[in-house]
């Protein structure tokens, strides 16, 4: 299970990072909108991976990891979902 999830992880960051272009055409970005956007995503990644470590350390990982895919699912869509790059 944790071989599939690195691969998600990587598969998503290169859709991220293939995906500028069209994000910057089809939201009428500007390029330093779309760089905060892959900015963005990279923290959003590595932030919580300490607390979840520390998390899946005390409640178990499989919950831990379960209620991160969760997580990980709904912010992409709000994020699929989201009309302009800017708030």
């Amino acid at each position: 299970m944790l071989c599939v999830s690195f691969f998600m992880i990587c598969l998503d960051a290169t859709v991220v990072n293939v995906a500028v272009p069209d994000i910057r055409a089809s939201l009428g970005a500007s390029l330093n909108d779309a760089v905060w956007v892959n900015s963005a995503y990279a923290l959003c990644y590595a932030v919580p991976l300490i607390l979840a470590g520390r998390l899946g350390d005390r409640y178990g990982p499989k919950r831990i990891f379960l209620i991160g895919l969760a997580g990980f699912t709904a912010a992409s869509l709000a994020c699929a979902l989201a009309p302009t790059p800017r708030r």
